[in-house]
C-alpha cells in the first residue's frame, strides 16, 4: 500500500469475552455518554466517530460535517445484566429520532440519529423496535433514526471523554445534558449501577 491509499475502515471490533459492543449516535457524544454509562451492565462508553469516510478524523472536521461521521458512542456491555434490546429501549427514549440531522440546538449530520450494527441480530432488534414505534405512534413524526452497518469507529480525543462527569457544572452539561440524565434516573432508575 503507497502513501496514496488509504486502509479500508474495519469492521472489526475487539469484544472481550462475554460481553457485546453496541454503537448509537444520537446527538452531542457528551449527552449520549451520560445516558449509558451509569447502566448496571454497562463497562464502558467511549465517545468517537462513526460512519464516516475518512480514517482518524479529528473533531473539528467531524464538527463542520465534512468528514461523514456521526458523534457516537461505543458501550461495551454484559448482555446477562444488560441486553442490547434494553439498550436500544433507552436509546429511542432519550433523543429525538424524528429530527434528521439534528438534536435541538446541534445540526448536522455528524448530529444523525444512527443504530450502527454489528450484527444481523441488531440489525433485526433495531429495525423491529423502529417499526413498532412508528406504529404505535410514538412520536408525532415518522422516525428517521439511520440503521446502518457498523464501518469504522475512532475513539474521541481524550478531553470528550466522560465529559459529563468531568464537567457536570458548566451551563451546556446542566441546561443539555443534566435533563436527560435525570430522564434515565426516573424511567430507567430500576436499570442503573446500584453504588451510584
Amino acid at each position: 500500500m503507497n502513501d496514496t491509499q488509504k486502509p479500508l475502515p474495519t469492521t472489526e471490533v475487539k469484544v472481550p469475552n462475554g460481553r457485546e459492543v453496541a454503537t448509537f449516535g444520537a446527538g452531542c457524544f457528551w449527552c449520549v455518554e451520560a445516558v449509558f454509562q451509569d447502566l448496571a451492565g454497562v463497562d464502558s462508553v467511549l465517545s468517537g466517530y462513526s460512519g464516516g469516510h475518512i480514517k482518524n478524523p479529528p473533531y473539528r472536521e467531524v464538527t463542520q460535517g465534512r468528514t461523514g461521521h456521526a458523534e457516537a458512542v461505543q458501550i461495551f456491555f454484559d448482555p446477562k445484566v444488560i441486553t442490547y434490546e434494553e439498550l436500544l429501549e433507552i436509546f429511542w427514549v432519550t433523543h429525538d429520532p424524528t429530527t434528521l440531522n439534528r438534536q435541538g440546538a446541534d445540526v448536522g449530520p455528524q448530529y444523525r440519529s444512527a443504530v450502527f450494527y454489528h450484527n444481523d441480530q441488531q440489525k433485526n432488534l433495531a429495525e423491529q423496535y423502529k417499526k413498532a414505534l412508528d406504529q404505535e405512534g410514538a412520536f408525532d413524526k415518522p422516525i428517521v433514526t439511520e440503521i446502518t452497518p457498523f464501518s469504522n469507529f475512532y475513539v474521541a480525543e481524550d478531553y470528550h471523554q466522560n465529559y459529563f462527569k468531568l464537567n457536570g457544572n458548566q451551563p451546556y452539561c446542566q441546561i443539555v445534558i443534566q435533563p436527560k440524565v435525570d430522564k434515565v434516573k426516573k424511567v430507567f432508575g430500576d436499570k442503573l449501577k446500584k453504588n451510584l
